[in-house]
């Protein structure tokens, strides 16, 4: 502007604008005398300020204070009272900030993510229940699974008619006695179903001295391990779409877990076995692997660009929801 204005006079208006790109009118505009704007005129229809007070203090009067204003607005209306429009009372409100819910009702209580860590086998277990279709349409079987979540290893299944607290607590009674849990040592993790969250359930880890923790409500992802099990299974090629009867799913299960356990090599682990990580002789397996890549590379270097190749390795540590860091959070939001 301050260019124009200079030479401008002495070039032109038109060909100085032309020049810098500037809009004529931009021009005319910014040298025209900047007046304040008018004061905006209240509608012959407002209610005056003393109305507005009062409406305000109707609305503060304990009868309508947690109701919503078209609660109020009717009320007022079969007492043979009208104020304002509903409409109106929401302006009020927004004019001394009071618009939200003003209800009294109860809200959703906030579930914080369970952070569990498993740095051993038997540290922290993961069960859920899943339905196998049966013989005939709304015919199941359940299928009650336990994982140990370091190794991936499936410490107890059970194949049932029914979902129920008392199979739950004697599935779980039995698996722990299984595995010689001691008190204190173990954490089970679960989803918020009804034999999980179930009172004799819950009397039986107390007694056996075994920490609780359950999923939050409708996520899915707080209790992944279980879930990624039962796809394996379901979406393994000898998986049926219909068991003919409960012996016939006891007897598939007979054949996958073992075939899960021992002969799987699981990615999550490094490619080893679960049963490999649950009993200890991870570390040789990995040994023995680095052993035979490296007569690989011996016999043919040029053929690893990268170098010596390295068996990979097994986690040290399994996280259900990993507590974030800042660094997280920041790439979260970008």
């Amino acid at each position: 502007m301050a260019t124009v204005t200079a030479i401008g006079p002495r070039l032109g208006i038109a060909p100085t604008c032309a020049a810098l790109g500037l809009p004529r009118a931009t021009y005319y505009r910014r040298r025209r005398p900047q007046s304040a704007p008018p004061p905006r005129r209240s509608s012959p229809r407002a209610l005056s300020p003393a109305e507005r007070a009062a409406v305000l203090a109707v609305l503060h009067e304990p009868r309508f204070v947690d109701l919503a204003p078209a609660e109020a607005y009717a009320t007022l209306l079969d007492d043979g009272q009208y104020l304002c429009s509903e409409r109106t009372m929401y302006r009020v409100l927004a004019a001394h900030q009071e618009v939200r819910e003003r209800r009294n009702q109860l809200r959703h209580p906030r579930y914080a993510a369970p952070e569990l860590l498993a740095r051993r086998p038997n540290e922290l277990w993961s069960w859920d229940i899943t339905k196998l279709l049966g013989p005939a349409k709304w015919t199941y079987f359940y299928l009650y699974v336990m994982l140990d979540v370091f190794s991936r290893y499936v410490v107890g299944w059970m194949v049932a008619h029914r979902e129920s607290a008392t199979l739950a607590e004697r599935f779980i009674h039995e698996t722990c006695g299984r595995q010689g849990i001691d008190r204190g040592q173990l954490t089970i993790h679960a989803d918020r179903g009804p034999a999980m969250t179930s009172k004799p359930v819950a009397l039986l880890l107390a007694d056996l001295g075994v920490t609780k923790t359950h999923a939050r409500p409708h996520v899915s992802n707080d209790n992944p391990f279980s879930e990624a099990q039962f796809k394996t299974l379901k979406y393994r090629p000898a998986f049926p779409t219909r068991f003919g009867s409960i012996q016939d799913a006891r007897a598939h299960c007979h054949v996958f877990f073992p075939w899960y356990n021992t002969e799987h090599h699981h990615s999550g682990l490094g490619l080893l076995t679960p049963a490999d990580v649950h009993h200890g002789v991870a570390e040789q397996r990995i040994a023995a692997r680095a052993t035979v890549l490296a007569t690989a590379y011996a016999a043919h270097p040029e053929r690893f660009p990268a170098g010596l190749p390295q068996p990979p390795a097994r986690p040290v540590e399994v996280w259900i929801n990993p507590p974030k860091t800042r660094a997280t959070e920041e790439a979260l939001l970008h």
